[in-house]
C-alpha cells in the first residue's frame, strides 16, 4: 500500500516537472510566472508528503514479522478492547481476512501507553477502560 503511494507521488512530482519545463519553453510574462510559481509550491507539497511517506515505509522496513512478543513493541500485534491494533506507523485502517486492523505509531497517545506492557495491562485514557488482551 505504502509502495503504490510511493509510487503516485513520484509519478506526480515527474510530471509536475516536466510541465514546468515545457511551460518555460513557450511562455514568457507575469502569466507565465504565476504558473511556474504554482506548480513549485505543488511540487514542494508533494514533496513533503512523499518524505512522509519514505519515513513510515522506513519504519515498516525495520519490523521482523516473524518476532514474537510478550510486550509490546514495534510490530507487535495488539487485541485489546476487542480491537486488532498494530504497531508500526500510523496508516489507514487495514482489512486482512474480514478483519479490521488499526495500524498505530509508537509515539500516538494509545501507541505510548500500549508499549513497554503485556497481556492483561489496564489503563485508562479520554475516560476510556483499556485491558490487552493479548500480545503477538
Amino acid at each position: 500500500m505504502l509502495q503504490d503511494r510511493i509510487d503516485v507521488f513520484q509519478d506526480m512530482i515527474s510530471d509536475l516537472t516536466e510541465d514546468a519545463q515545457n511551460d518555460a519553453k513557450g511562455s514568457a510574462g507575469d502569466k507565465h510566472e504565476t504558473a511556474l510559481s504554482m506548480m513549485h509550491l505543488e511540487q514542494e507539497k508533494l514533496n513533503h508528503k512523499l518524505k512522509e511517506i519514505l519515513e513510515q515505509k522506513t519504519i515498516l522496513d525495520k519490523i521482523d514479522a516473524s518476532q514474537a512478543h510478550k510486550k509490546v513493541a514495534l510490530g507487535s500485534m495488539v487485541q485489546a478492547n476487542g480491537m486488532t491494533l498494530f504497531l508500526s506507523a500510523a496508516l489507514p485502517k487495514l482489512i486482512i481476512e474480514d478483519k479490521s486492523i488499526f495500524a498505530l505509531s509508537p509515539q500516538s497517545p494509545l501507541g505510548s501507553k500500549l508499549m513497554g506492557n503485556e497481556q492483561g495491562f489496564s489503563f485508562d485514557m479520554n475516560g476510556k477502560s483499556y485491558t490487552i488482551e493479548s500480545v503477538s
